[in-house]
């Protein structure tokens, strides 16, 4: 691609009204002194300055607080505990947030300190709550400077790094533009830090328009001594992103005002969206993590889901896992393949008596009426790429569920 084209299609961040900056730590944390990189923060602060300046509003995810904290601590080089990551994060936490203060401060911004947990997106009244303060802080004119609550996050239900974080909070805003700053320039067809002899150089995809099994096949593991992302987390924050309707851009931020030279047509990777968003609930339903639990669905219903229509009890097999009455659940193929997510009406129990069930037998097996399907079908997304039935093997019509 030449200077020109990727000129052009930086006006996806150019044109942006609402755009989503995550810094990784190997930028902000030097990996040998442990300490801030303030020459090149001041440099980034310069480019939201400009950013905002052009109208737009400009949200930040950053990562450090771990890094900055374990030089403080005087921990060891390598990988760190639970206890001693929180802790870290706990004692970097105030000198990331503090260095972001005293930085666009400089510039006349406001800045405004979020530390969120996944369940802060999972769950959907947190979701919605979360949403309202930042739109809020956006309104008044602040820049908020967005890191996970590791503090409190456990191993289980954590993000664990801030790619996917930073996808969640564009989709969670409605951003425009999401720009992951990273120590590579983009994603490669192969890993260009590993000798590729005999498959030839690794070459920089310029645009992606879809994530494939060939592109997540691309990453690799994480490249950074500090940091937890890769190019793994990456394409999943694409994911993201491009269900969101959200450009995203994977750029190096090795080099000081990093932005400008992505708007000069500095090489890096766009995902560019071409499907209509999805609504917002369904945005949520479908980044969502971890479902509570899943069900298990027939051909007939499989192939009814691939038709949009609802998951009723006649379709259901099995219910896997504890999960309430509006929790979010994965929906699985006969095979165990996850094949979309939904909001399910009904509790595990409470499915797991319907199931196999006609909607018309709910009230006489549960004592009371509930909805005709276990997940409406504007409760629910489809995942799957392909249709998952060749023609030969496809159910019948009669077997499918009928619709509601």
């Amino acid at each position: 691609m030449s200077d020109a084209d990727r000129k052009e299609t930086a006006q996806a961040l150019t044109r942006a009204r609402r755009v989503v900056i995550k810094v990784g730590s190997a930028l902000l944390v030097d990996q040998g002194t442990g300490r801030l990189n303030r020459t090149w923060l001041e440099t980034l602060a310069t480019d939201v300055l400009r950013l905002r300046q052009r109208g737009q509003e400009v949200l930040l995810v950053s990562s450090g607080a771990v890094a900055l904290g374990r030089r403080q601590l005087n921990l060891p080089a390598g990988k760190l505990r639970l206890e001693e990551s929180q802790a870290s994060a706990a004692v970097g936490q105030i000198r990331l947030a503090h260095a972001w203060k005293e930085t666009l401060e400089r510039h006349g911004a406001t800045v405004a300190q979020v530390l969120l947990t996944i369940e802060d997106t999972e769950q959907r009244r947190r979701y919605l709550n979360a949403r309202s303060t930042l739109n809020s802080l956006l309104r008044m004119g602040a820049v908020p400077v967005i890191n996970e609550n590791d503090t409190v996050a456990t191993a289980e239900i954590r993000y664990g790094d801030n790619d996917r974080l930073a996808a969640r909070v564009a989709q969670t805003v409605s951003a425009d533009c999401l720009v992951l700053l990273s120590d590579i320039d983009g994603l490669y067809t192969a890993d260009p830090r590993v000798d590729s002899a005999e498959s030839g150089k690794p070459e920089l995809l310029s645009k992606v328009f879809q994530i494939t099994p060939q592109i997540e096949a691309m990453a690799g593991g994480a490249i950074s001594g500090v940091g937890t992302g890769g190019m793994v987390t990456k394409i999943a924050a694409a994911r993201i992103a491009l269900g969101a309707g959200c450009a995203m851009c994977i750029c190096s931020g090795r080099e000081q005002n990093p932005l400008q030279r992505v708007e000069d047509g500095e090489r890096c990777t766009w995902f560019v969206p071409q499907a209509s968003p999805l609504t917002m609930r369904k945005q949520w339903i479908a980044a969502t993590l971890h479902p509570t639990g899943a069900l298990v669905v027939d051909a007939g219903a499989m192939s009814a889901l691939a038709n949009h229509k609802s998951l009723l009890p006649a379709g259901v097999v099995k219910a896997v896992g504890r999960f309430g009455r509006g929790d979010t659940v994965s929906v699985l193929a006969p095979d165990g393949k996850e094949i979309a997510k939904g909001i399910c009406a009904y509790s595990d129990r409470d499915a797991a008596r319907i199931m196999g069930r006609r909607s018309t037998e709910i009230e006489t097996i549960l004592g009371y009426r509930g909805r005709d399907e276990m997940i409406h079908r504007d409760d629910l997304v489809w995942l799957a790429q392909t249709d998952p039935f060749p023609e030969q093997t496809r159910p019948a019509q009669q077997q499918s569920p009928p619709s509601p």
